[in-house]
């Protein structure tokens, strides 16, 4: 596609906003072929979600446990299985247009970056990928290969974001001198563990090797990593960083425009080599922009339990943070963005008679499938979506060196504070699951 910088920019711009830009058109008077990868918990939902489109037409579902498949049969009957992605992708050839991507982070890259290189359109859940390296990899070849994505942080085309997000672009609290962010979900709280487990036999519907899949080969051990567990488990999942991160600072990125962090420094408990930390606080120093007012902008996050100090959120007596959220401290005011909650402003004193005026919600699956068919581009491509997810694992690979300031070049991919840091930025890949640079 031949653009000019104008029309690019102009484009660019529409789509951080929510509203279409057209790129291309593509197959207007056509269904979207579409196959899902990963077929129950948030993989039910996401192809649920997508395939109510009226124009969506699902022609394969792929997942490793053949049990979960039953509940998306019952939805959408008569639509081929597969257990490998691969063969999926193989077997069905030109006879497909995109791919639903909801397996554990480990395998989110592999299984995005082989669809754009055959040229189909990418939904792929959060976080985008499970390495910094990887989240780049998808951002450039998702360019290259002119294909529409979207991440699935689904809460970004939410009400409740959609309205923080203008609320604080047009300066109801003036300029951002700071954020914290928080979670309060435990880095290891679903299995608790902090090594290994006794293994034990595979079950009969599990394809165990195709589960781990780029991760180097380690044991089944039952309730601990396949279905849902996996999220505490460093060589799988984020712990409540990766869980979270996409979600809770995806108004900070949107409504300051933010790119990568100059600097990032955390601090842990309960930190060991195979699950993540029970409880961690992360520094990030993030350049200024038109919409933040110091010099540079500080963004701090917690979680397991630790807060920020509630005596900046300037909150009326007795009422208390939320269980996640973001706190933005402004020059005339704070402004607090609950997770999935609506935005609040204080002091009291000062807004009590400010109306907030609620923003309509938009359809974030849906968006995907009109991208795909229509040329139009999405808010929450991979353009956005990969900086965001490498700003939050940049997070992970700090809290492996807590206290360490880790500053970071952003355009050589390098941390010059801390070069044997950067070993974290990327992973060995399994012989035969190696993903190769975008190209």
């Amino acid at each position: 596609m031949n653009t000019s910088r104008r029309t690019f920019l102009k484009a660019s711009a529409s789509a951080v906003l929510g509203f279409p830009a057209v790129v291309r058109s593509q197959s207007p008077n056509s269904n979207l072929q579409i196959v899902g990868v990963g077929c129950d918990g948030k993989g039910l939902s996401d192809l649920t979600e997508v395939g109510s489109h009226a124009r969506s037409k699902y022609v394969g579902f792929c997942d490793v446990d053949a049990s979960r498949f039953a509940k998306i049969d019952q939805k959408f009957p008569g639509v081929s299985h597969y257990a490998d992605y691969r063969a999926m992708f193989a077997k069905l050839g030109a006879g497909f247009d995109a791919v639903v991507v909801s397996t554990p982070d480990h395998m989110h890259a592999a299984i995005a970056m082989e669809a754009m290189r055959l040229g189909k359109h990418v939904y792929c859940q959060k976080p985008l990928t499970h390495t910094v390296w990887e989240a780049r990899q998808l951002r450039l070849q998702a360019l290259k290969s002119k294909v529409r994505t979207q991440m699935g942080n689904q809460i970004h085309s939410a009400s409740e974001y959609r309205t923080g997000v203008k609320l604080l672009r047009d300066g109801i609290i003036g300029k951002i001198l700071a954020v914290h962010s928080w979670q309060r979900n435990n880095g290891n709280g679903y299995t608790k563990l902090t090594a290994p487990p006794a293994p034990g036999p595979v079950p009969e519907n599990l394809n165990w090797d195709l589960w781990l899949g780029v991760a180097p080969d380690r044991e089944y051990a039952p309730d601990v990593y396949h279905p849902f567990k996996w999220r505490d488990w460093q060589e799988f999942g984020g712990g409540t960083m990766g869980d979270f991160g996409c979600h809770i600072l995806d108004p900070v990125f949107t409504a300051l425009e933010l790119g990568a962090p100059t600097s990032v420094r955390a601090e842990n408990e309960g930190m060991n080599p195979h699950t993540w930390p029970s409880a961690e606080t992360i520094h990030y120093v993030f350049p200024r922009t038109r919409f933040t007012g110091g010099p540079s902008l500080p963004v701090t996050w917690y979680d397991g339990g630790r807060l920020p100090d509630i005596a900046l959120a300037q909150l009326p007596p007795g009422k208390e943070l939320a269980k996640a959220g973001s706190l933005f401290i402004g020059e005339g005011g704070v402004l607090i963005q609950p997770h999935v909650g609506m935005p609040q402003v204080y002091p009291s004193a000062k807004f009590e008679s400010f109306q907030i005026e609620k923003q309509p919600a938009a359809n974030h699956y849906h968006a995907w499938v009109e991208a795909a068919l229509n040329g139009t581009e999405t808010s929450d491509n991979f353009a956005y979506a990969g900086p965001l997810t490498e700003a939050v694992l940049l997070g992970n690979v700090a809290t492996r060196y807590p206290g360490v300031t880790l500053e970071w070049d952003s355009a050589a991919m390098r941390l010059p504070s801390k070069p044997e840091a950067e070993r974290l930025l990327r992973r060995q890949y399994r012989k035969g699951w190696e993903i190769q640079p975008a190209g």
